[in-house]
């Protein structure tokens, strides 16, 4: 980057699902139903727990976050926990509150 280019501002993350690779085929798109595929619920608690691994001593730093990812893997859809990120900079999910 020289001096005259302003700086990148990187977009900051947030919890909404981020879009889904896909390959494409050299053969086109089959007929039928095409419904872009969607990041699982507990996709950031899964890449919190991977940031874990590489941040000095995996026995110390992995299972906070691995608690966290199998709370979130055993929940109903709608009542993953809503504690912190340990290593992501990402805001907590929130639960919508169902007003009657």
């Amino acid at each position: 980057m020289s001096a005259s280019e302003p700086p990148s501002s990187s977009p900051s993350p947030s919890i909404s699902p981020s879009p889904v690779k896909r390959r494409e085929s050299p053969w086109g798109m089959s007929e039928g139903d095409h419904r872009q595929p969607t990041p699982h619920r507990c996709n950031d608690r899964a890449e919190d727990v991977i940031q874990a691994c590489f941040e000095g001593n995996p026995f110390k730093t992995v299972p906070g976050p691995f608690k966290l990812f199998w709370r979130c893997m055993r929940s109903k859809p709608g009542e993953e926990p809503t504690d912190p990120f340990h290593y992501l900079q990402l805001d907590p999910p929130r639960r919508e509150v169902q007003l009657e």
